[in-house]
């Protein structure tokens, strides 16, 4: 049995060996990087975001993290917020029970409790579908500029 929550400050190393794990599924060369928990404990302290964790009896098996973006009020109005989904990832033994669609859920609850006015993602080709599920849909109103 698993149960979505809040990232906590003690979920860096487990958030860390998801992201490696995720990395070694997709890049067929074996990486070996010593140094990447410290990079990843650094990043994360760098750069603040809301995390989602899957758990399953105190092994993290699926993360995801929200970026919310305050945007400039304006005079007579309150400040908008919106909110940009990242890094969904489930353990491939722990996929098609659902997790991945609960921790969706639970960012979408928490962008609507913060009242944020739109959630946006970049989904690979594979995930489409299951964003397109949960509601999501393309999106024109926003410009690239790709480096």
């Amino acid at each position: 049995m698993f149960i979505i929550r809040e990232g906590r400050p003690d979920d860096v190393p487990g958030l860390a060996a998801l992201r490696a794990t995720w990395t070694a599924e997709h890049d067929a060369t074996p990486m070996d990087d010593p140094a990447f928990d410290a990079i990843f404990t650094e990043w994360m302290n760098a750069s603040p975001r809301k995390f989602f964790v899957a758990d399953c009896g105190g092994e993290l098996v699926g993360m995801l993290n929200l970026v919310i973006f305050e945007r400039m009020p304006k005079p007579g109005t309150e400040s908008s917020r919106w909110v940009y989904l990242g890094n969904a990832y489930v353990l491939p033994e722990f996929r098609n029970a659902g997790i991945g669609g609960r921790l969706v859920e639970a960012s979408i609850q928490f962008a609507q409790d913060i009242k944020a006015v739109r959630m946006v993602l970049s989904p690979s080709d594979a995930s489409r579908g299951f964003y397109a599920r949960l509601g999501f849909e393309p999106a024109a109103e926003l410009n690239i500029l790709r480096f």
